[in-house]
């Protein structure tokens, strides 16, 4: 492996051979993050390094650890760990003591699926409300949403393996973009920025992802007050339900020409 592309954390270089060349390809990285509470390690996420702190803001608000960006005291980086984690563990000061913090969450995630390991079916209970927004969005808005989240990829410009979740106003304007080599991430990233910035609930938003939409990214939305969900790829079932059951708009397969409308479809017009 090559040193690291300059100035992106999130892309090294590795030698491949083509064609019978051998030249230098860019690649996304994938490395763990641990993530400490109060010194305790309570999961690893393997992720895309960039925005690691809006990372474990977004988790940890997304499985009910914090309530807001005011619970966080501080996410510090250690640098007190062995060479090869040294960067990749952050420890986290609670506001309260988090006593029905539940340790189901103490096993190892990966990049593909963050509900991946919970122990039980209830572990997975969504948390949050049915949405009441009263936002709209154009079909000719979403139509254009896919090109301008792509536009604002570099890291996939350069290695075609992240995926991205972006944020939009209802007039198409992009307000935030992050990308991931695991498309929860890219999300958690996105809700964590929120969090920091005093937007949540994100009622007057709409999200694009740039892959499938499942039914995890559908949970993370519920918890972010997000009423429109976007996705260039097909929905699962239960992503449909459960946006059918809290609210929420679901749109997949879209393109320039045509989308579908899988739950709530009163918010698209036009």
């Amino acid at each position: 492996m090559l040193a690291d592309a300059a100035n992106d954390p999130g892309v090294t270089l590795v030698r491949v051979i083509a064609n019978g060349i051998e030249r230098a390809d860019a690649v996304a990285v994938e490395a763990p993050l641990e993530v400490r509470i109060g010194g305790k390690p309570v999961t690893v996420l393997m992720r895309t390094p960039g925005h690691d702190e809006e990372l474990v803001t977004g988790f940890l608000f997304g499985e009910g650890v914090i309530a807001d960006a005011d619970d966080v005291i501080s996410i510090e980086r250690l640098s007190d760990t062995s060479d090869a984690d040294r960067g990749n563990v952050l420890d986290v000061r609670l506001m309260v003591s988090r006593r029905a913090f539940d340790v189901d969450r103490l096993f190892y995630s990966n990049s593909s699926c963050g509900i991946c390991g919970k122990k039980s079916l209830a572990s997975v209970e969504v948390r949050g409300h049915p949405s009441q927004s009263a936002l709209t969005v154009s079909r000719g808005v979403l139509a254009a949403l896919p090109d301008r989240l792509r536009a604002a990829q570099p890291t996939f410009a350069r290695t075609g393996g992240v995926h991205a979740s972006g944020l939009f106003t209802a007039n198409g304007e992009l307000v935030a973009v992050r990308e991931d080599v695991g498309r929860h991430n890219a999300l958690d990233k996105i809700i964590g920025w929120a969090l920091n910035e005093g937007h949540v609930p994100l009622a007057d938003r709409v999200l694009l992802v740039s892959g499938r939409v499942s039914y995890e990214l559908v949970q993370k939305a519920v918890a972010a007050g997000i009423p429109v969900v976007a996705a260039v790829g097909a929905p699962s079932s239960l992503a449909v339900e459960l946006a059918e059951r809290f609210g929420i708009t679901l749109v997949g397969f879209l393109r320039a020409s045509g989308m579908n409308v899988y739950a709530h479809a009163t918010r698209v017009i036009g």
